[in-house]
């Protein structure tokens, strides 16, 4: 993996980092706490667990990072416009934002493991996230109890990063610090595999005629591999058509029936179902057919986890103490609003507005239209009061009442 630089020159990524490494291997490492190897069983090949995978991945990758400042008081205003401009558009130089988050949710998915390099320069500010493919990781620490990453890259390269460093998300977790492999899924994955391989069987000898040739006079074995290899070219092949065969009194012919196993349609909508329950998905979601309560369903369960992971570990890697005590904050959110019905979006907007809960502008947000020039106002029915001077309007009411008593 290669980046340009600003002068043009070509830098490879890789050694940029391991000239960090340098600083780092000076600090002897006496344990290894962690190790995690990624899952040998190639579960990204078979179609049905990819399909799962990218269900969630094309999702997930929809999200939108944003680096907030929050108040005590619970309000909020944006923070830091360069570091939004990686969290919502260009991650680093090889990446969308989209990209870098299907790519993270993806090996989530593959190795319930997904780490990513928070690239910094000279002065400690934030210039890139980077994802990295490690076959292997140990998680070590130092003689101060640091926490260092030691990956062994595709390439066979090794490199040691500190851990307050690395984006670290997981899941089935195996012990305190890494996720379990998938080979509680191999079983399914392997069920499906068969069926793929049976439906190919089942054609190719469906195509092809099978017996026993049996001749009434004795040959010689020359003879008789001849005659047989004659009888295969004849009526054995694809391209015979009618499938019919013709003998004379020389020989008979009797056909072996092969009944290739073949899993019904129940059987296999089963197995698809268990990879689907898996990875947190569904077949609606998978084919893009679901309802507004299935896919409200799907990202509670399934997306809303994996944002509220982006979020407090971004979070907590990306700023100091110090930083965090003012309130910094990185959130991944979505537009939840954006995938339920027109009905739905009118009937919440007719519900809230009036009330003041919205703007014009987020009214026009969950329309999916553009906003408009002084559309941050908050416009609230006349027959709406606030619950202070509701209260003092039934206490002199109550004393009026009084006095005319």
């Amino acid at each position: 993996m290669t980046l340009w630089s600003e002068a043009g020159d070509q830098v490879s990524f890789i050694g940029r980092i391991l000239k960090r490494e340098q600083k780092v291997v000076k600090a002897k490492m006496i344990e290894a706490t962690s190790s995690f190897s990624a899952y040998n069983g190639d579960a990204y090949s078979n179609d049905i667990f990819r399909e799962a995978v990218d269900s969630v991945a094309r999702n997930a990758g929809k999200l939108k990072g944003s680096h907030i400042v929050r108040y005590h008081d619970q309000g909020r205003t944006a923070g830091d416009a360069h570091l939004n401009r990686l969290l919502q558009v260009r991650p680093n130089q090889l990446m969308s934002s989209y990209d870098f988050i299907y790519n993270m949710v993806t090996k989530l998915f593959l190795y319930n493991n997904s780490f990513a390099y928070i690239d910094r320069d000279d002065r400690g500010n934030v210039v890139g996230f980077y994802p990295i493919g490690a076959v292997h990781v140990d998680i070590v620490s130092d003689l101060a109890g640091r926490l260092f990453c030691s990956f062994s890259l595709k390439d066979g390269t090794k490199v040691h990063l500190p851990y307050c460093d690395i984006i670290h998300l997981r899941r089935f977790f195996k012990d305190d610090l890494l996720g379990a492999d998938n080979s509680a899924i191999a079983p399914g994955l392997e069920l499906a595999q068969t069926q793929n391989d049976g439906i190919i069987a089942g054609i190719k000898s469906g195509a092809s005629i099978r017996g026993i040739l049996k001749f009434t006079q004795l040959l010689s074995p020359e003879k008789l591999k001849k005659e047989k290899e004659a009888f295969v070219a004849d009526y054995l092949q694809i391209g015979n058509d009618g499938g019919v065969v013709a003998v004379d009194e020389k020989m008979t012919y009797e056909p072996i029936e092969s009944k290739p196993v073949i899993l019904n349609a129940d059987q296999a909508k089963a197995i698809r179902d268990k990879i689907f329950d898996y990875v947190g998905t569904s077949e609606a979601i998978v084919s893009s057919s679901y309802t507004e309560d299935q896919f409200s369903a799907f990202y509670e369960s399934t997306v809303e986890p994996i944002a509220t992971a982006l979020s407090q570990e971004m979070t907590a890697k990306v700023f100091t103490e110090r930083e965090l005590s003012f309130g910094n904050e990185i959130i991944f959110e979505s537009g939840r609003l954006q995938f339920t019905s027109n009905s739905t979006k009118v009937n919440l907007i007719a519900q809230l507005m009036p009330m003041g809960l919205l703007t014009i502008n987020q009214a026009l947000e969950i329309l999916n239209l553009p906003a408009v020039t002084d559309g941050d106002r908050r416009l609230q029915a006349l027959n709406m009061i606030d619950a202070d001077q509701a209260n003092e309007y039934q206490l002199k009411r109550k004393v009026g009442d009084q006095d005319d008593a």
